[in-house]
């Protein structure tokens, strides 16, 4: 197929590549033009076709009617402003494809609004990371089936075997995807607990050699695991270069809000995600209040900051 691709960063950089190892015809723009250019001379010195837009105007110029573009940059503004300019220069019949991790509800308001211009919408779930180039991408996508069905050939090029679904109507795909996360949230969680107990254990234990023994036949493996074993082996076994200080990108505050809203218990999603909150104070004022209500109400020792 022929698609114009917007936003060149880690997952959109190897999701180009992916699409054009697979003989799609690809047009990328990236906002730093510099890095769609230097991904298009990458892939001519490996023998392959990539095209490289300086605007959207351009990118969208060179596709063929009707157009198809697909969008990977952050949510919110960043990809409302990048539809906005989409919508000057496409035409009815033509699709836009939102892959970043978009709200759900930001969905449903954009089909309806480009639905009154003619243009079709089509939000995509993606799993994967930077591994998506070699493993493939899990693809959510959701929208309307007349929408979804003529780019079936890229989600296929894009996923591994069984690694594509159309989830539902519009929204649904970023719907499953934000479900998908809060349970992610809720596993690197329990992991990090257990490994942290096996850390401050009294036993001398090699944490490398157990996150890959555990991926043999347990009950508990997983990639998420394979990657732990990585880790270790990266950064040695106290994990000494790294901070422990982790962002969330949205999904987990929304699926918690989502099962608020549904009157869902969802506490080891809740917590995960308030971890990671505690995970960005170097002093939790939360933890001096309990330490100074320890001390008064039971004369328990304090330490001094």
């Amino acid at each position: 197929m022929h698609l114009g691709f917007i936003g060149l960063g880690r997952m959109g950089s190897n999701m180009v590549r992916r699409l054009v190892l697979d003989g799609h015809e690809v047009v990328a723009y990236n906002r730093t033009v510099e890095k769609a250019h230097e991904l298009a001379d990458e892939e001519r010195a490996a023998g392959r076709d990539l095209g490289a837009a300086d605007t959207v105007e351009a990118l969208v110029g060179t596709l063929t009617k009707p157009r198809v573009v697909w969008i990977m940059v952050p949510a919110g503004d960043p990809t409302e402003a990048q539809i906005k300019e989409l919508l000057e220069h496409l035409e009815p019949g033509d699709t836009i494809v939102d892959g970043g991790n978009t709200n759900f509800h930001d969905d449903v308001r954009r089909h309806a609004e480009l639905a009154e211009h003619g243009i079709r919408y089509v939000d995509a779930g993606v799993s994967g990371g930077i591994w998506g180039l070699q493993n493939g991408f899990c693809l959510m996508v959701g929208g309307d089936r007349e929408a979804v069905e003529p780019l079936e050939a890229i989600f296929r090029s894009l996923a591994p075997q069984d690694g594509y679904l159309h989830t539902g109507g519009p929204g649904s795909g970023h719907y499953v995807k934000m479900i998908h996360n809060g349970i992610e949230y809720g596993l690197m969680q329990a992991y990090a607990e257990g490994f942290e107990i096996l850390h401050a254990s009294d036993y001398k234990l090699d944490l490398e050699k157990i996150s890959d023994l555990w991926n043999h036949g347990s009950v508990v493996r997983s990639w998420l695991l394979e990657l732990a074993a990585l880790a270790f082996k990266s950064n040695g076994q106290d994990l000494t270069p790294l901070k422990g200080w982790v962002a969330d990108s949205g999904e987990g505050r929304w699926t918690v809000q989502e099962a608020i809203d549904h009157d869902v218990p969802a506490p080891v999603i809740t917590l995960s995600l308030q971890t990671r909150f505690r995970s960005r104070q170097d002093d939790s004022y939360g933890a001096k209040v309990l330490a100074a209500l320890r001390n008064e109400f039971g004369g328990h020792a304090v330490k001094s900051s």
